[in-house]
């Protein structure tokens, strides 16, 4: 009863708020302060990324599909986490399966294990080998440290490697030279309990910049479709420091280290040998983990610099399951240079090593070896060509990499970039990726569900439904071919279209065994055998649309489309196999519309809609809204409303387990900013 009081309280006050923002915004006209953190569009359009060409270079001069998320983007969206700020990007899919998990992809096959997506934070693999993709959870920074993120659709392999299959997403933090003086960050709300930051950066006097920074998350559990309250509440603490020390001219070196440590709630199903042969629970699962990073850059010229980078990446989890920790050591050089006049040749080479240990579970999962080390080798080398004063660039290049499941990969491309007028250009690109199986696959055993005993009279016994794993699976392919075109209308408007034709093979389906029996407890049970598989091909068509429009000096329309169309077919019939579920939403837009008002104040409007995953779950609109308050320089308060148009809504079922879904609330918080 008094939740609901408080959720009509909250109600009237965004509603307060949508009515009182518009009216300031007729209000607004010339006397407009200058949000001083806001880029122009001329800004925007000159935004260098690094992730394309790993080089710096213009975001108009890419020959790839690339949309980046600046500081500004994420403080005006109202996002607390890195996971929710992605949804202003076309092409990727971003869902919410709990109040902690999330499934994100890029281009399909979304889901909470997704598989064919890289994600990098300040050049570190935020990669898990379990299966091949990213436990967002864990995924945590300062936002307000982010300096920007860079998000390719579609393959960065030729460069990055494998799994980078259907998209990259770069997140960069600022320089600890931008981060100085004392930051303290109070949020709370209805739904975000409370986020506490406090960083302190120093030390620019004497050229060794650095920050360091502690973070505490408490976020409320989510509520199922009947209502009642789920048991996925997390929460968890984080930190870390960052040093840039530029001893000369040319020479910058990085070292970055955190932490974090956290439990997540999770409503499961869990499969079980006694009658009734399942168990809802409530549990908790810990993750904790720890890394250190550092880079050397060098500065020749120009056009000629090298990197040499070195990681250790620790990760402990706990689910309730099995245990499984990951120790990883990876080292990466690269060289850059120009050569005969019209070229720049970038290359390098990669070392990785992956250490790990799970245990069993007796009822649901079994891996051997227990313990596994994997060692990928990896070569590159890009050469752009310009030609007719670059107005015309080609790239060539590959990426060859030794795996020990697959062994070796080779992931070629070829790019070309046409700069048909000062405000036109056009970009086309065909690719080769590969995803190479993961640990999970190659080496566990799942049972997913026991059935009961279908006979009265008990004569047959249950079935325990188990995928088993497959050592001579190999690696999913993909052809992509790609276009894009570009156009700026002076300062007031611009425009990024991408279409593609993704050809896939060697996809992973299950296939069905012979049953047998086994005996359990000294009970008899009948195992139903499902065998991973390379057993589906097919093809994904695509369109994705960004568009950002300066309305006036104090207000900016961004929108974003996305309509994507799977076409994917099993080797097998569907009685006899199953492989992807491609239940992702043909259409989705984001419209985010800003305004810069009287007194420094902002009022930022988010409304998406996400068209309906097949049967699974239906087409939904959201609308966040973001007051914003900046007297001084030093002090910033924010009022956000997520989730305004609906009570709840679902926005996604899992694939795998049997982890019970909650719904996405309506809800609300406050946030104060000091910096001294």
């Amino acid at each position: 009863m008094k939740r609901d009081k408080l959720q009509r309280i909250y109600r009237m006050g965004i509603y307060t708020l949508l009515v009182s923002g518009l009216f300031w915004v007729n209000l607004a006209g010339a006397a407009v302060s200058e949000d001083l953190t806001q880029l122009s569009l001329e800004d925007l359009m000159n935004i260098r990324v690094t992730s394309v060409s790993r080089k710096s270079q213009r975001l108009t001069d890419a020959p790839a599909a690339v949309f980046v998320i600046t500081a500004d983007d994420i403080r005006r969206s109202g996002s607390t986490s890195v996971a929710e700020a992605l949804r202003m990007v076309p092409g990727l899919q971003v869902a919410k399966i709990d109040a902690n998990k999330w499934a994100v992809t890029a281009r399909g096959f979304n889901g909470r294990f997704a598989n064919k997506l890289l994600v990098l934070l300040d050049g570190r693999s935020v990669y898990t080998p379990w299966f091949s993709g990213v436990f967002w959870e864990t995924l945590d920074t300062v936002l307000e440290d982010i300096d920007r993120i860079e998000v390719i659709r579609g393959p960065g392999a030729s460069l990055w490697g494998a799994n980078a299959v259907n998209g990259v997403i770069n997140i960069i933090t600022k320089d600890a030279s931008k981060t100085q003086g004392l930051l303290l960050k109070a949020l709370s709300g209805t739904e975000e309990r409370l986020t506490g930051t406090i960083r302190y950066g120093l030390g620019q006097k004497s050229n060794k910049p650095f920050r360091l920074y502690l973070k505490y998350i408490n976020r409320d559990a989510g509520a199922f479709s009947d209502g009642e309250r789920a048991a996925d509440d997390w929460h968890v603490l984080s930190g870390g420091f960052r040093m840039d020390w530029k001893p000369s001219r040319s020479d910058k070196l990085l070292v970055e280290s955190g932490f974090f440590d956290g439990k997540a709630g999770t409503t499961a199903v869990f499969p079980q040998l006694q009658p009734p042969y399942s168990q809802r629970r409530d549990v908790d699962d810990g993750h904790k983990g720890y890394h250190l990073l550092t880079r050397w850059e060098r500065t020749y010229s120009p056009n000629s610099d090298f990197a040499l980078q070195f990681y250790y990446d620790h990760e402990d989890r706990f689910p309730t399951i099995t245990h499984a920790w990951e120790d990883i050591y990876d080292f990466d050089f690269q060289h850059r240079f120009g050569m005969a006049g019209n070229h720049e040749v970038v290359w390098g080479m990669g070392y990785r090593h992956i250490y790990d240990h799970v245990d069993d579970n007796p009822v649901l999962f079994y891996i051997n070896p227990s313990r596994r080390s994997q060692n990928i080798f990896s070569a590159f080398v890009q050469d752009e060509i310009d030609f007719f004063k670059k107005r015309l660039n080609v790239i060539l290049g590959s990426k060859f990499e030794y795996n020990d499941f697959t062994h070796f990969e080779v992931e070629p491309t070829a790019r070309v970039m046409w700069k048909i007028a000062a405000n036109h250009s056009l970009w086309a690109a065909i690719s080769r990726a590969v995803r190479t199986p993961s640990r999970g696959e190659r080496d566990s055993n799942i049972t997913y569900t026991i059935l009961p005993a279908t006979f009265s009279d008990g004569t047959a016994p249950p079935s325990m439904v188990t995928v088993f794993r497959n050592d001579n699976l190999e690696s999913e392919t993909l052809t992509a071919y790609e276009a894009g075109y570009r156009f700026r209308s002076g300062i007031r408007f611009s425009l990024d279209l991408s279409v593609y034709y993704n050809d896939y093979h060697n996809l992973r389906a299950t296939v069905p065994g012979k049953p047998f029996e086994v005996s359990m407890d000294s009970s008899p049970f009948l195992v139903l055998p499902y065998t991973l598989e390379n057993y589906t091909d097919g093809q994904l068509y695509g369109l994705e649309l960004a568009s950002n429009w300066q309305i006036t000096n104090f207000s900016r329309l961004q929108m974003a489309y996305t309509y994507m169309l799977p076409n994917l077919k099993s080797r097998t019939t569907p009685s006899e196999g199953l492989g992807y579920d491609l239940e992702n939403p043909r259409h989705e837009i984001s419209a985010r519309l800003g305004f810069d008002l009287p007194r420094r104040f902002t009022l930022d409007f988010w409304w998406r809609y996400v068209d309906e995953l097949g049967d699974l779950v239906d087409g939904y609109h959201t609308l966040d809204v973001r007051l914003g308050w900046k007297p001084t320089h030093g002090f910033e308060m924010a009022l956000v409303g997520q989730n305004l148009i609906e009570n709840r809504h679902p926005e996604f079922t899992p694939e795998f387990f049997t982890t019970c879904a909650s719904e996405v609330q309506r809800g609300g918080y406050i946030q104060l900013i000091w910096k001294f």
